[in-house]
């Protein structure tokens, strides 16, 4: 089992960035478990910037209440409670009381739930779940048995509660979801902007220049670009380059050379950005991802 432990106080500049005093996380990938990230943390102060991820998320409090924007809503779970997160979904997190929150969160591959929504529900192609909170103390205790097994490196025990767990959302809040083409005005100019900002992520045009060559006006684009895609373009570009970086960091790249080449000024600069994304430093989740690649 690899995995990263970051607790404060800070016992380094990379792990500094990772939590503050009295606050830990561990990140780390379960040997016998493929497609699936865990993170263990407790948080008080720490602010999860808006983001996505390419896998979902099935987070378990344990203690403390976890508040998150999820589309244009604020949402709180809490002990008992799992946050439902599906791939591709803006949304924030923080504090929902003065104590913090302590969860046990699960990012399995998009991929896998398919094949388990095939597999249990003969439910095929794209699904996802339909709340972003739900309230189940018992699939709660499953998600923590995936933590637990995964730690005592049961891998028949974590993949057994794994589809378990998956199963039975699934039946009470997932069901097959289609992502539809924004059809509001300017969507083709989002669509557009999206496409030069992926293709010039290291050395992006201001806005200016791109309402401009896309034909329209920077305050247009602004509001057809969040509508389509949940945030403006400056934070779009941001999210785009952590989930780059990432790709980057498990193909074995210094952090380092991955900032510079996403395009962020610097490592620290990478560093500030990705632990609000992820939750850990670059550091910490390379060291897990190269420490699973050399079992």
């Amino acid at each position: 089992m690899s995995s990263a432990r970051v607790q404060g106080p800070a016992r380094g500049h990379d792990e500094g960035a990772a939590v503050a005093q009295g606050e830990r996380a561990r990140y780390w990938r379960p040997a016998g478990l493929p497609g699936v990230d865990l993170l263990h943390a407790h948080y008080v102060r720490k602010s999860f910037s808006r983001h996505t991820h390419e896998s979902f998320v099935f987070a378990a409090i344990t203690e403390g209440v976890e508040a998150f924007h999820y589309g244009s809503d604020l949402v709180q779970a809490g002990p008992g409670q799992i946050a439902l997160v599906n791939p591709d979904t803006p949304h924030t997190g923080h504090a929902g009381v003065p104590e913090g929150w302590t969860y046990r969160t699960i990012y399995p591959d998009a991929e896998l739930i398919r094949s388990i929504a095939a597999d249990t529900i003969a439910l095929r192609g794209d699904v996802g779940f339909t709340e972003p909170v739900v309230d189940d103390p018992y699939a709660a205790q499953l998600v923590i048995g995936v933590h637990r097994a995964a730690e005592e490196g049961n891998a028949l025990a974590a993949d057994s509660l794994l589809r378990l767990v998956t199963a039975r959302m699934l039946r009470s809040h997932g069901g097959r979801v289609k992502p539809l083409a924004p059809r509001a005005a300017g969507a083709r100019e989002a669509a557009r902007a999206r496409a030069v900002l992926e293709e010039r992520m290291a050395d992006p045009p201001t806005l200016e220049r791109l309402a401009a060559d896309l034909g329209t006006s920077p305050f247009a684009l602004l509001r057809a670009f969040r509508t389509a895609y949940g945030m403006p373009p400056h934070t779009w570009l941001t999210d785009a380059r952590v989930r780059r970086a990432r790709r980057l960091l498990d193909t074995g790249t210094p952090p380092a050379e991955a900032a510079v080449a996403v395009g962020f000024t610097d490592q620290p600069h990478l560093n500030r950005h990705f632990t609000r994304s992820v939750g850990v430093p670059p550091g910490a989740y390379q060291r897990a991802r190269a420490g699973q690649r050399a079992r």
